[in-house]
């Protein structure tokens, strides 16, 4: 029952082919006559060509087109304003109470600072540890120069003098519109809504009272099916079948040499070695700060850069026209405050009174509830005979006894060591293999095992 469960390595490969065969071959033999089952899968046949396929569908040949006929436009009713004055006052403004509203006062607790009058005298770990030490200033290497500014003038033009080209400005075409003629007479603010608009009487609301909670007079039934019908029925511990456990093996100690005992091979291994380091000696000689550039660096005479500006373009002289469309076009106009825009109600309110009985209260009739019927089946057996638990297993079964693996003492069982394959599997052949019958030659048998 062996099972590899690591990928494949290379570590012990002598060039032996590796064994295929498996435990059921080897135990269970074929049969003469009996063939193996077949399989259910289907054999793959190339279907012939039937012919070309024509492009008529069911939905092509089945189809009847229809005449489109357009929808009849209904007329617009014509508009009739009525008459009436406008009640702009709202629910809002009639059955709102103003109140008083004072500050709102904090719900958080006032903050505790708990200090103490010590003084606290320590010395920080950086202070006690750091110590000052005395080092030389270094000198600097700043050459100090005084700022000559060069004599002649710089006369190297740049890219945007040489191609630059003044022009003159050409101004842009007005978008301003044609004077357009004003509307006579005074504006009429009137909307449909005002003209329109009929005032409807507000009933109150109907609030329906609250019924009255009416406890019961019967007692809580609180027990269920399963602890009215069910009653406990005696009877004996059902026996275990796990079989005994007994103990594989031996207690005597390991009596051999192990596959680690037998390749490792143990190293001399000496102490490293402490390198000790040099202990630093400061130079005695003056530093040499001059560099290259120092050294070969030859000052030039140059004269500042001469500003870059351009040519001075035309300016008008004439006087600033401050006029724009707004101004001219914009006239203020005396609007009021626009109203409310609502729409005539279609559907007209009922002027009963609502009665709060729904469908399901009026047409239902309460019925008294019957208990359900239990729907446990009748004991077939009385309570007194005892429960009989022995099952066909527990009478018919025979243990067996566990094989022992061969790589636990091959020798004590007959077997040899054969070969280590490339996987890292021993396998062992037998001494005195068992013969099958008379006339067949012995062959040996090899069995692997667990390395």
């Amino acid at each position: 029952r062996h099972r590899c469960c690591h990928r494949t390595t290379k570590i012990y490969d002598d060039g032996v082919q590796p064994s295929h065969n498996t435990e059921y071959l080897e135990k269970y033999p074929g049969y003469g006559t009996v063939c193996p089952p077949e399989s259910c899968k289907p054999k793959p046949e190339v279907q012939e060509d039937r012919g070309r396929m024509d492009g008529t569908t069911t939905f092509k040949s089945d189809y009847l087109p229809y005449e489109i006929v357009t929808r009849p436009f209904r007329p617009q009713a014509e508009y009739r304003p009525k008459s009436g004055k406008i009640d702009l006052g709202t629910v809002y403004q009639r059955d709102y109470n103003p109140h008083k509203v004072g500050p709102v006062t904090l719900a958080r607790p006032r903050e505790r600072k708990h200090t103490s009058g010590a003084k606290v005298d320590t010395i920080p770990t950086y202070r006690d540890h750091y110590r000052l030490w005395k080092s030389q200033r270094t000198e600097s290497c700043k050459v100090e120069r005084e700022y000559e500014p060069p004599s002649e003038r710089f006369g190297n033009p740049s890219t945007f003098q040489d191609d630059y080209i003044p022009r003159q400005p050409n101004p842009p075409p007005s978008c301003k519109p044609c004077d357009s003629k004003l509307p006579e007479g005074p504006f009429d603010a009137n909307t449909i809504h005002r003209t329109a608009y009929v005032v409807h009487e507000i009933e109150p609301l109907f609030v329906r009272p609250r019924e009255e909670y009416k406890p019961s007079d019967q007692p809580f039934e609180d027990l269920t099916t399963h602890q009215r019908d069910f009653r406990g029925m005696p009877g004996e511990q059902a026996k275990s079948c796990k079989p005994e456990n007994r103990k594989i093996g031996s207690d005597d100690p390991f009596k051999g040499t192990t596959e680690f005992q037998d390749r490792y091979q143990p190293y001399l291994v000496t102490a490293p070695e402490f390198h000790k380091p040099r202990e630093y000696v400061p130079p005695t000689d003056k530093m040499d700060l001059k560099s290259t550039n120092r050294l070969d660096y030859i000052k030039h005479k140059a004269a500042p850069r001469a500003p870059i500006k351009p040519a001075p373009g035309r300016r008008n002289t004439g006087p600033f026209q401050g006029k724009t469309t707004t101004k001219e076009d914009y006239q203020p106009w005396s609007v009021c405050p626009r109203g409310l825009i609502k729409k005539e109600e279609e559907i007209q309110k009922p002027t009963g009174r609502f009665s709060g009985i729904t469908t399901f209260r009026s047409h239902y009739i309460p019925h008294q509830a019957n208990p359900a019927q239990s729907c446990k089946p009748v004991p077939a057996v009385a309570t007194a005979v005892p429960f009989k638990d022995e099952t066909l297993y527990r009478t018919e079964y025979i243990p067996k006894k566990p094989e022992i693996c061969p790589a636990h003492q091959p020798d004590a069982l007959g077997y040899v060591y054969v070969t280590t394959d490339s996987q890292g599997h021993k396998f062992y052949r037998q001494v005195s293999p068992e013969r099958s019958g008379s006339n067949c030659s012995p062959i040996p048998e090899e069995v692997p095992a667990v390395s």
